[in-house]
């Protein structure tokens, strides 16, 4: 009888050990997020949604509308220190916003704080965090998450590498 569950033991034992070395899924082809494929300048091109329709946005990062971001310049340093320019428009004022921003590789995020005159990042307690959807060193596409109903949708930034 102790023979029998010492067997069983042993074969619970492996059949965890070989479960645990087993892949977790479908090998991909993805490169994986690295933070110097996010530091450089940005030219944000496009807006899209998912899950939500763009009429139910009215701002976007306390701003007045989500179209004032389209064109706009984000300056990225390896620093964490940057900046988001806004070109202006018909119902938009032009505007050059200092940040304090990090990514992370690892949660696959990308975070910033609006910084103003006299402000220090470390003393900034709110920001915003979105998901690093993808990144190649000259293209990039970070999703912004809302509360839409009882699910979450996002707003969709589509960037370029801006031109040197």
């Amino acid at each position: 009888m102790k023979r029998i569950f010492l067997i069983a033991a042993i074969l619970c034992s492996s059949l965890m050990v070989l479960q645990s070395c087993s892949p977790k899924g479908a090998a991909t082809t993805q490169q994986p997020l690295k933070r110097g494929n996010v530091t450089g300048n940005w030219i944000l091109n496009d807006i899209t949604f998912e899950g939500i329709p763009q009429t139910s946005v009215k701002s976007l990062f306390g701003e007045s509308s989500y179209k004032c971001f389209v064109g706009s310049t984000w300056r990225l340093t390896n620093s964490g220190n940057g900046s988001y320019s806004l070109p202006g428009g018909a119902d938009c004022a032009a505007k050059t916003q200092t940040i304090y921003w990090s990514a992370s590789t690892k949660e696959d995020t990308f975070q910033f704080k609006k910084l103003y005159e006299g402000d220090k990042a470390k003393n900034v307690t709110e920001g915003y965090r979105m998901l690093l959807s993808s990144t190649d060193g000259q293209t990039m596409v970070i999703k912004t998450p809302v509360e839409y109903g009882t699910t979450t949708a996002y707003i969709v930034l589509n960037f370029n590498k801006a031109a040197k």
